[in-house]
């Protein structure tokens, strides 16, 4: 699981390989490594890739499916405009029930 995340969220973020090595001071040849499942990170590393994500380390590690977004430091009208975003997002995806209970 730990291999995927990575690479999913490597994709998602539309940088290389070896973008992601220079991001955590690591070689290329490691980054692929553990996106092949060959070794895994140590738990600092884990953490690092976590923070760089911005994801939590339960979630790279598949413990969880949720990912959350830091919102520390923004207003209640900002907060409340990316939760809009987000919905509408969602909706468009099929994904989020409206207000009324239903997609």
């Amino acid at each position: 699981m730990l291999n995927q995340r990575i690479k999913e969220l490597r994709l998602a973020y539309g940088i290389s390989q070896v973008q992601l090595a220079a991001q955590l001071g690591v070689s290329k040849q490691c980054v692929s490594n553990w996106e092949n499942d060959n070794i895994q990170p140590s738990i600092d590393m884990l953490v690092k890739i976590a923070s760089f994500f911005s994801v939590t380390t339960d979630y790279l590690l598949g413990l969880i499916d949720k990912q959350f977004l830091e919102i520390s430091g923004l207003s209640s009208q900002q907060i409340t405009h990316l939760n809009f975003i987000i919905n509408d997002i969602k909706a468009a995806a099929g994904n989020v029930k409206t207000a009324g209970g239903t997609k």
